[in-house]
């Protein structure tokens, strides 16, 4: 029996097992009446909505946040970004660490999975370098809004746990507001909107990217040099960031944008280029804007972040993988070169698969979705909240809250995967590799 349990109990289903109950623990917490304003009710459905979205940081709601939550409330939802936002294993290494315990294997192979890492190399330090860099830099973060928002608000305590949770949400890519309108009030203070693209692209870039900038700049290492995941990441993220501007700004030229002064469009175009691959904050009212710029939009999401990293989506290593091979190929190429590497096969097989179900299960919600709602609620705003879901951006045309409960709970879902991510999702419903004894004659088939 516990051999049994002990097979059935893979590092990948332990990870997604942790999550569906870090989600259903924070569900209840949210649920207590100690964390809702007086005279709110709540329904459980819509705690575990909340608690869902908050775990993946994705930032979509069925409730206005700001008018349903009491302080208690507000902090078990900030306890829920950050747990997901970070990761439960680099917590939960934390907490090993806290009480003098080893890390033994099956814990470093949690870690590993957790943080779609490939080897048990620096792993502890890993968690460490983590937990350090985005506490830093939550703290900075929150430090800089705290204290400018004092002129927005009306005592300083105020303006600084604004400020705080901001931060947060902004480099966890959580997408969740206390001032019930996004960043909307802040549409047109620049500063405002400056600093909180930066913390999306701290929380967005990846943590191993972080860390070895931080290890770039300490200068401990004379021979530093960055690894092809940084270099290909980094290029591929502020790539797809200037596609996003450059593309979001001519779509809305003649639409959104016409009238407004050039700065109004270049920090609209900024801004929702940024959100976009993750972070689900808006200045505006993203159902203003064009069918096509929301289609462009939705791309964006799925594209979505980095791997090890806060955000969601299909990642930006698996679009360059993907690029790259296409590339090659169309040069008449077998193998893919970049940066002096050459991409590993399995990698290149695996971007391909990813994007596959990504489309399949995408697909599949916006077809069901659409027939749970029966044609009440427009194609073009489904597939725009699909793909929020799961790229866990955040983004939303308004309609999560007028969904059915079926809809609501097929975008709950896709959250949750979309946070585990895809490669850890579909090693836990794998079955054990087995060694095949005999081979069939090969034979080519016509694709394409």
């Amino acid at each position: 029996m516990k051999l049994a349990l002990n097979q059935f109990l893979t590092p990948f289903r332990i990870i997604l097992l942790s999550y569906v109950i870090a989600m259903i623990v924070f569900s209840i917490l949210l649920y207590l009446p100690i964390s809702h304003q007086e005279g709110v009710t709540l329904k459980f459905s819509e705690a575990l909505f909340t608690s869902v979205s908050a775990v993946s940081v994705t930032g979509l709601t069925v409730v206005n946040v700001s008018e349903t939550y009491s302080y208690f409330g507000i902090f078990f939802l900030a306890l829920a970004i950050q747990l997901g936002g970070i990761g439960i294993m680099t917590l939960g290494t934390f907490v090993w660490m806290l009480f003098g315990r080893k890390i033994i294997l099956s814990q470093r192979m949690l870690i590993m999975v957790d943080q779609n890492q490939n080897t048990f190399s620096g792993l502890v330090n890993l968690m460490r370098g983590i937990l350090f860099v985005a506490l830093i830099i939550e703290l900075i973060g929150a430090l800089i809004l705290g204290t400018y928002y004092i002129r927005y608000f009306d005592t300083i305590g105020e303006a600084y746990y604004q400020g705080a949770f901001a931060a947060l949400s902004a480099f966890t890519n959580a997408g969740f507001d206390i001032t019930g309108q996004s960043l909307i009030p802040f549409a047109n203070d620049y500063y405002v909107q400056l600093v909180v693209i930066l913390l999306i692209f701290a929380g967005a870039i990846g943590f191993p990217v972080l860390l070895e900038v931080k290890e770039y700049f300490s200068k401990e290492n004379p021979n530093f040099k960055f690894s092809l995941f940084t270099k290909i990441t980094t290029t591929t993220y502020f790539a797809v960031f200037l596609v996003g501007v450059i593309g979001i700004w001519l779509l809305e030229l003649g639409h959104f944008y016409e009238g407004l002064a050039w700065h109004q469009q270049l920090f609209y175009s900024l801004f929702n280029s940024a959100t976009s691959r993750s972070g689900g904050l808006a200045t505006m009212d993203v159902s203003e804007l064009s069918i096509a710029t929301l289609l462009f939009i939705s791309g964006l999401m799925i594209i979505g972040a980095s791997p090890s990293s806060v955000g969601g989506g299909i990642r930006t290593t698996t679009l360059a993988v993907m690029f790259l091979t296409i590339w090659s190929f169309a040069l008449g190429k077998s193998d893919v070169k970049v940066f002096g590497r050459e991409i590993h096969p399995e990698d290149r097989q695996k971007s391909f698969i990813v994007l596959s179900v990504f489309i399949l299960l995408l697909f599949s919600a916006v077809i069901l979705i659409s027939a749970f709602e029966g044609g009440k609620v427009p194609l073009m705003a489904i597939i725009f909240e699909t793909a929020s879901a799961f790229g866990t951006c955040g983004l939303s045309m308004g309609i999560t809250a007028d969904l059915n409960l079926a809809s609501q709970f097929i975008l709950m879902i896709l959250m949750f995967i979309g946070r585990v991510g895809l490669v850890a999702f579909l090693f836990s419903i794998r079955r054990k590799e087995t060694k095949s004894h005999y081979k069939y004659p090969t034979e080519r088939i016509i694709i394409g």
